[in-house]
């Protein structure tokens, strides 16, 4: 197998959601914890219907605004998946209850997003003196204030799907990104950590790909040879070959 060679990337497009906040663990996995945490008793199956039903929700509603911060998101989400559950009878709790239980998981979960991004921060950090960054997410129309709050508001432009009206796993979404950089694809480095919304629409539009490969929604069996490499975290992705000497030599070492 061929050692891939980054030397001659210029511009980075990066994922926000389970890319960034989470180092490839699907948020489901997170939430599910909060969950946890609570002492809910609730089936995880149940749980996970939820999930997908707060998430078919927030999509077609207009019920994020572009002023709630990451915070604010998650009481949002939780309000959703909580109401569900006892819609389906899989929780049983007082108003004043549930109410405490959205906001105990709201702030485990929000903690959790602060732990990794302050990890991975340095190496954002890091690239943009050398790289410009540009951030291609579906996201519900807040992403910018998100990344206020985290302060890691490095991407320019942002490329969200509530904005744009175009969602992965489109791949135009992503030419969306490269006509951003100003670049031919093959110069661009995609970083995400979903192999069908982020890797394939991004070898799509002819960009080199990095998957951030972690807990997935669902285990399948994919071609792992289709992403240029597999890194299990953030900071991994300064030690691939032909990036670590740029950046050395960004800085004068």
């Amino acid at each position: 197998m061929t050692t891939p060679d980054f030397s001659d990337i210029k511009a980075f497009i990066f994922d926000y959601g389970g890319t960034l906040d989470t180092n490839a663990r699907h948020w489901s996995y997170v939430l599910w914890e909060g969950f946890c945490q609570t002492g809910m008793t609730v089936d995880e199956q149940a749980f996970r219907e939820a999930y997908v039903y707060a998430e078919r929700t927030l999509a077609r509603e207009h019920i994020i605004e572009p002023e709630d911060d990451f915070h604010s998101l998650l009481l949002k989400k939780v309000d959703i998946e909580t109401r569900r559950l006892c819609e389906t009878g899989a929780y049983t709790a007082h108003e004043s209850t549930r109410r405490q239980h959205c906001r105990a998981i709201a702030d485990y979960c929000y903690q959790y997003a602060r732990h990794i991004i302050d990890t991975n921060r340095p190496v954002l950090d890091i690239l943009r003196k050398t790289y410009p960054l540009v951030l291609v997410s579906n996201f519900y129309g807040n992403i910018n204030t998100i990344l206020k709050d985290f302060r890691i508001a490095y991407f320019h432009p942002v490329i969200e799907s509530a904005v744009v009206g175009v969602r992965k796993p489109d791949p135009a979404i992503y030419r969306m990104g490269v006509e951003a950089t100003g670049l031919p694809a093959p110069q661009v480095l995609v970083v995400g950590d979903s192999y069908d919304k982020d890797i394939l629409p991004a070898r799509q539009a002819g960009c080199r790909t990095v998957w951030m490969k972690g807990e997935e929604w669902e285990q399948k069996s994919v071609d792992e040879s289709v992403p240029d490499a597999i890194i299990p975290d953030l900071p991994s992705l300064l030690k691939l070959p032909g990036l670590d000497g740029n950046i050395r030599t960004s800085h004068g070492t």
